[in-house]
């Protein structure tokens, strides 16, 4: 007897993110700086860098303006 085992698909698009990621996208679209955005989320600049960094490789751009018309095309 066989078993069949299913590979669990990996998540794409908004359900990739985790929730930090969601929240530093939805920032991207103001006019602001990373340490703008670092601070008002009471995190280092350093974290920001990363969790966008995360971001961007998950939803396939390389690019703040991608980020940002990605970030808007999925209502963040």
């Amino acid at each position: 007897m066989t078993s069949q085992q299913t590979v669990p698909m990996p998540a794409t698009g908004l359900s990739a993110l985790t929730q930090r990621e969601r929240v530093v996208m939805g920032e991207l679209g103001e006019d602001i700086t990373l340490e703008d955005i670092a601070a008002r989320l009471w995190v280092t600049r350093n974290t920001v860098k990363t969790q966008l960094r995360s971001a961007y490789r998950k939803i396939g751009v390389s690019t703040r303006a991608e980020a940002v018309a990605w970030a808007r095309a999925h209502g963040l």
